[in-house]
């Protein structure tokens, strides 16, 4: 009998060896990590495990990468990593820090480009975000949707204004296919540019359908559209004046400048947001052709020069009461 237990010890070692060793890796695996404090860690295209064990040993997050590869294989469930950035807390176990990197809760970072903001301004946007790789060339004016974009750490800006332009395209088709028989365009393109004309003109977004009946009058009636931002357009690229319009700028021949030539500039002025295309393709049915800034970056409308003229003279009389001109 005493040699029967005696020839157990052997394997009871043996099993006491692996409770050990597994407690070892288990207890490695969940309990708190050596990270002293918060760490926004980034996943590159195509990273596998090996190398982003290194990363995070090296950045202090982990205390082995040998150790935590053998334990994510063995107890990670699967060691599918996703690209982007995360945010790993202080003290995070390993079983933690994986799980985060199999995740969904990928840093989100935007850049926001409004509507009516000209190419001149995307490209400085983008020039200015840390973050980024790359120089980037002036999108063409109107090829970039306004809206707020996604991007990665190290991306190329490139890469991003090839997503805005994209989405410009997307939509412009998709607004086209349903346009309106009102709608003067006779081109996509033609529609960007009245849309990059009525993005500038009104700050209320329930006038754009209006200001877009507006011009689409003028324009059957082959008038001039007389839209002050396509004075400044050639000036300044689409950025702001910081002045009031001078005489010789009124009276210039341009391919822009809608107060010495009949039709549409010869290209967009801004880039126009969805609804100010939307507008264009299905205008408002109105007799307007005449407005005046009503001093709330609104208008009021008159469908003949003499109802504008008085409107314009209520108008400025209010305005200089209020010592805005």
């Amino acid at each position: 009998m005493a040699r029967r237990r005696r020839s157990r010890l052997p394997l009871l070692a043996a099993a006491l060896v692996v409770l050990v060793v597994a407690a070892w890796l288990v207890g490695g695996w969940f309990s708190s990590g050596p990270l002293e404090k918060q760490l926004e860690f980034d996943v590159g295209e195509g990273e596998g495990l090996s190398a982003l064990s290194d990363d995070l040993e090296a950045q202090g997050a982990i205390g082995s990468a040998t150790l935590f590869k053998l334990r994510a294989r063995l107890l990670g469930g699967g060691t599918e990593i996703k690209t982007g950035s995360f945010l790993i807390p202080k003290r995070a176990s390993e079983a933690t820090i994986l799980e985060i990197l199999k995740g969904d809760k990928v840093i989100r970072r935007l850049i926001t480009i409004p509507e009516g903001m000209p190419s001149i301004m995307v490209a400085e946007r983008l020039r200015a975000v840390d973050g980024l790789t790359g120089d980037v060339a002036v999108p063409e004016e109107g090829s970039v949707l306004p809206d707020s974009y996604d991007w990665q750490k190290g991306e190329s800006r490139a890469a991003v204004v090839k997503r805005m332009q994209a989405a410009m395209d997307k939509t412009l088709a998709e607004l086209w296919a349903k346009r309106s028989p009102r709608t003067v365009a006779k081109t996509p393109q033609e529609a960007l540019v009245l849309a990059s004309i009525v993005e500038k003109e009104t700050g209320k977004p329930e006038e754009r359908r209006m200001v877009a009946g507006l011009y689409s009058n003028r324009l059957r009636q082959r008038m001039l559209l007389q839209a002050d931002p396509t004075i400044i357009y050639p000036i300044t690229g689409g950025k702001p004046l910081g002045r009031r319009i001078r005489q010789s700028e009124i009276q210039a021949v341009n391919g822009y400048n809608t107060y010495t030539m009949i039709g549409l500039p010869k290209g967009p002025i801004t880039n126009p947001g969805r609804d100010s295309i939307a507008a264009v393709l299905d205008p408002a049915e109105t007799d307007a052709l005449f407005m005046v800034a009503d001093g709330t970056g609104g208008h009021v409308f008159a469908s003949t020069l003499q109802e504008h003229n008085a409107n314009v003279a209520k108008w400025f009389a209010i305005r200089k009461a209020r010592g805005e001109i």
